[in-house]
């Protein structure tokens, strides 16, 4: 259903790692380590600012693949991998980027199921990799016969 898509990619849109972005996650996800909301705490440390959680990556905005149109509910949320080359610090911009990097279907209990990986990337403005995502989106039967009519 959606393998016409796999090898896609959208195009870069830059981000900001904004303090008030970044406090205001860590209090939506309880955690809130000084070093990601206390400024003194980030000037102390190794990166000599603070830095954001490993999961803000998505909060950031990652453009749109071409000929991938998802519905907006009704999807589960599969798996999600983060890996980072390091941190993301408070203050830098980052460009992000998505890309399908592949879709299978299997039988299940309620039906027919299709699995999309998407693998996500955010690169400092120099082009160096910061992070990878990836993750799992599993549509249901339901959602794979509305999204053919």
């Amino acid at each position: 259903m959606l393998s016409h898509v796999i090898g896609k990619k959208s195009n870069p849109v830059k981000n900001a790692v904004e303090r008030g972005a970044v406090k205001k996650f860590a209090e939506a996800i309880g955690d809130l380590h000084p070093i990601f909301v206390c400024e003194e705490t980030g000037k102390q440390s190794r990166y000599n600012n603070n830095i954001a959680p490993p999961t803000f990556p998505r909060v950031f905005e990652y453009g749109t693949i071409e000929e991938l149109e998802l519905p907006a509910k009704g999807l589960i949320h599969g798996e999600e991998t983060f890996h980072y080359e390091r941190p993301l610090i408070v203050g830098e911009e980052i460009n992000c980027y998505a890309e399908v990097k592949d879709y299978y279907e299997r039988k299940g209990k309620s039906g027919e199921m299709g699995f999309l990986l998407l693998k996500r990337y955010g690169e400092d403005l120099d082009g160096q990799l910061i992070f990878t995502e990836e993750q799992v989106v599993i549509i249901t039967e339901a959602v794979r016969k509305e999204m053919m009519v």
